[in-house]
């Protein structure tokens, strides 16, 4: 767990957002009393990104657009 002063935090609060996404809790004080705790919201995954590509992975196997379909056809189409 991270403590940090509060006019530290207004000045590393992209830093300090990073590392609660991270799954990291930061205490907040103000004079050295603890003001403010900063955790991820309930209900936020905390999967990595190779989880979720490797989830994703799965979930596309042995799943079909149609016949004569493909992904590159869909796209142009698309941009038509």
């Amino acid at each position: 767990m991270v403590t940090v002063g509060s006019y530290e935090a207004k000045t590393r609060l992209p830093e300090l957002l990073r590392m609660v996404e991270g799954g990291e809790r930061v205490i907040i004080t103000r004079h050295g009393r603890p003001v403010a705790l900063m955790v991820p919201p309930p209900g936020v995954s905390d999967r990595t990104v190779s989880e979720v590509v490797e989830e994703l992975a799965a979930f596309g196997k042995g799943r079909v657009l149609g016949p004569g379909l493909s992904i590159r056809d869909l796209l142009e189409d698309g941009r038509r």
